[in-house]
């Protein structure tokens, strides 16, 4: 996989965001979810600290300068956006602890993307800055005290904070900006943590057995399957002692090499955006496939992507054609580490009506659904689905 270009010198810079966020205080941030609550600084300091693996991880990433689009920020520019935020509220938290009702200096952080070229910075000593940034402002949030979290201060739009809702202000944003990268971020950590996950996953639960079996029942011998998330490959290895003929591919590069470092023919692809092309079974010369197997991946996906998604699969797999996947029960979504790899990856939950109404609406009709709990409590979906003719 090549190494995606810089950003050109003249970027355009980012949409400019002019909305007053503080109402974000008040109630659950309608884009991220984040919820403020009655966190106390400690709690902040605590959040805020978790958060860090994450954006290392993102900054690894050999594409951690692109842009999704022109207009929006690449991980790299949000992560030194983030740095500087860290390191602002430290500045602001030091003012509100030494005078009373102190007023803010005016920071207009859209400028100082351009003014200091984000795009234009060394990931490595973004991500080294970062972490050096959460920490002074973690421990400073920590030092104070109760008696002083009623402590006021203002900004220069007049928006008055104490040092409570200021730290809780200054945890949404980060939350939300973690949000902003969850894609990239959850990509990433993968990519990288690719041989402690695969060494973390070696055995199959009798839940998946029992759904490889199933699909190979349903395909019989010599059905061609496309596998969405390959992940460390035990189980494109079990579809093939059934008899299944599998395309490995993954949306983290570091899976897809160490597929290929073991031999077997893997393709980087992620189903929301790889082209046509990539998504069709290239060593049948496009024929579609009899089979999709995407289990435990597609819960990657956002909420609003995965109708895109399952229409795509749709379209490269014959009429008749068998899809079995597997997702998280639940409501939302949100970032977890667990298991083998201990940095955040961002999980959208589904609860079965509504899973079956966005299979529906994608040209499947599901036949089989099932749950079962998971390693560590959670509960999971299975389904089975056959594409509709066109």
């Amino acid at each position: 996989m090549s190494t995606p270009a810089p950003p050109p010198l003249d970027l355009a810079p980012a949409a400019p965001d002019s909305k007053d966020w503080t109402w974000v205080l008040e109630r659950p941030c309608d884009d991220c979810g984040f919820a403020a609550g009655d966190q106390t600084p400690a709690d902040v300091a605590r959040e805020l600290r978790a958060g860090v693996p994450l954006w290392r991880a993102v900054l690894a990433a050999p594409d951690a300068a692109v842009r999704p689009d022109p207009l929006t920020w690449s991980p790299l520019e949000y992560a030194a956006h983030v740095r500087d935020v860290h390191r602002t509220f430290t500045e602001r938290l030091a003012l509100m602890m030494e005078h009373d009702a102190p007023q803010f200096p005016n920071w207009d952080q859209d400028a100082t993307a351009v003014e200091e070229r984000y795009f234009e910075q060394d990931p490595a000593v973004v991500a080294a800055d970062l972490a050096a940034a959460a920490e002074a402002v973690t421990a400073a949030y920590d030092a104070v005290p109760d008696d002083a979290l009623d402590r006021p201060g203002l900004r220069s739009n007049g928006s008055a904070f104490t040092i409570a809702s200021l730290a809780r202000y200054h945890l949404h944003d980060v939350v939300h900006h973690q949000w902003d990268v969850r894609t990239a971020a959850t990509r990433a950590v993968y990519s990288q943590g690719a041989e402690a996950y695969a060494g973390g996953t070696q055995a199959a639960t009798d839940r998946v057995l029992a759904t490889l079996d199933d699909l190979a029942a349903r395909l019989g011998a010599g059905a061609r399957v496309l596998e969405i998330g390959s992940g460390g490959g035990r189980d494109a290895l079990l579809l093939e002692e059934r008899g299944l003929s599998v395309h490995r591919t993954d949306v983290a590069p570091g899976f897809v090499e160490r597929l290929r470092a073991a031999g077997h023919d893997a393709d980087v692809l992620d189903p929301l955006t790889s082209p046509d092309n990539v998504l069709a079974d290239a060593a049948r010369d496009g024929a579609p496939y009899d089979g999709v197997w995407a289990n435990a991946c597609l819960l990657h996906v956002q909420r609003d992507d995965l109708p895109t998604v399952l229409a795509r699969l749709h379209g490269v797999v014959r009429p008749g054609g068998v899809l079995r996947l597997s997702l998280k029960e639940g409501d939302g979504g949100g970032f977890s580490s667990h298991g083998s790899i201990d940095s955040p990856r961002w999980f959208t939950y589904w609860r079965p009506p509504a899973l079956v109404d966005v299979l529906d609406g994608a040209g499947w009709d599901v036949v089989d659904t099932g749950d079962g709990d998971g390693l560590r409590g959670e509960r999971w979906l299975m389904v089975a689905a056959v594409r509709r003719p066109d």
